[in-house]
């Protein structure tokens, strides 16, 4: 037999992109029967996929670093050129990005009919939703391969992540240091990648997805008296530390913890936790990829585009965004805290408190 064709995927997208493109490799893997080469920027390609059933290899190229100086360019280079008999899926849909994968594709001497662009198709405008399109383009075939079908039982059709064993060690290590073991944990993520563009925190009046300080400290403390034996934690990278410090300042509990969190120990939180409260951003798209139910904070941008999904059907709650609002700050406390309280009946029974590592 053949050995099985390896798709090669490439998307320079930011967090929530890449974990959203977990359902497109689902499908390529059961359709070509080899796992895919995930071709992406930035680190977090790596830490979101380095324990994954769909994923062969990840290839990071730096985001903002002339290829000459890259060596994750000339490493997808070579790889490119070694696999001269696997279909490449370009999910990128920026015009500026599109033409550096360009580039690398003609360096590489990738032919053409090996090739399908998300563009050139059309599934931007078979579905609203990011994961329907992914879904569309996924069951479509390069021209220079025979149509393949899906093998195996149907593919979920929703992002699935993975959690690495080293990652679970790590996250139980953290939660016995911050001495949360035996207690529910309750997660909020309260920034965006807006508030972390520079050196500094900026919490713009332009930024739709920025909610007042004084509103998180109100629903806080809400959240403490619905449910007094959890833990609240405060999640953010590391340059969004001082948000997270006002956020933890301005409600004054103790059973809220500011926790600056790296990608990995965040997934393996999400795979553990009660429940999530965040804004529009790609830790919502994660703890929707690992079932944790979570209520999702909308304020420019469209629910129908947008919204989390669970390969589980584990309750993913939106709230905000058009038509009802376009802004967070013209969202009610009320409106998060009545959402919340609507996934404690729909919390998992096998989720349990954080236990000893």
């Amino acid at each position: 037999m053949a050995p099985p064709v390896q798709p090669i995927v490439i998307w320079f997208g930011r967090v929530g992109d890449m974990i959203l493109v977990s359902a497109l490799l689902e499908i390529l893997h059961r359709r070509y029967g080899g796992r895919c080469h995930l071709i992406g920027a930035g680190a977090w390609p790596a830490e979101l996929y380095a324990s994954h059933g769909d994923v062969a290899r990840v290839t990071c190229l730096r985001r903002y670093t002339a290829f000459l100086f890259d060596g994750g360019w000339w490493r997808a280079l070579a790889a490119l050129r070694a696999s001269r008999d696997d279909p490449v899926y370009v999910c990128e849909y920026d015009p500026r990005k599109l033409r550096r994968i360009e580039r690398l594709l003609r360096a590489s001497g990738t032919d053409p009919m090996r090739c399908l662009f998300i563009t050139r198709t059309g599934c931007l405008q078979s579905a609203p939703h990011w994961i329907d399109r992914l879904v569309c383009f996924g069951r479509l075939t390069p021209p220079a391969f025979d149509a393949a079908d899906v093998r195996g039982s149907a593919p979920a059709c929703a992002p699935h992540l993975e959690v690495a064993a080293a990652a679970r060690e790590d996250c139980a290590a953290w939660i016995a240091a911050q001495g949360l073991i035996g207690r529910p944990l309750v997660l909020v993520q309260p920034g965006n990648r807006r508030t972390m563009r520079g050196r500094d925190l900026r919490i713009s009046g332009d930024d739709d997805k920025a909610w007042p300080i004084e509103r998180w400290a109100a629903l806080l403390h809400r959240v403490h008296a619905q449910l007094p034996q959890a833990a609240i934690v405060l999640c953010g990278a590391p340059r969004e530390a001082l948000l997270l410090t006002w956020i933890a300042e301005a409600t004054q509990l103790s059973a809220v913890v500011a926790a600056e969190l790296s990608l990995p120990r965040l997934l393996a939180l999400c795979e553990r936790a009660h429940t999530m409260i965040s804004v529009d951003t790609g830790p919502a798209h994660a703890a929707a990829a690992l079932s944790l139910p979570l209520v999702v904070m909308f304020g420019a941008h469209s629910q129908l585009e947008w919204l989390p999904r669970s390969p589980s059907g584990s309750a993913v709650v939106g709230v905000g965004g058009p038509p009802q609002s376009s802004r967070l700050d013209q969202i009610a406390v009320d409106t998060v805290f009545d959402a919340w309280r609507t996934l404690q009946g729909r919390v998992s029974p096998t989720t349990v408190p954080a236990t000893a590592p």
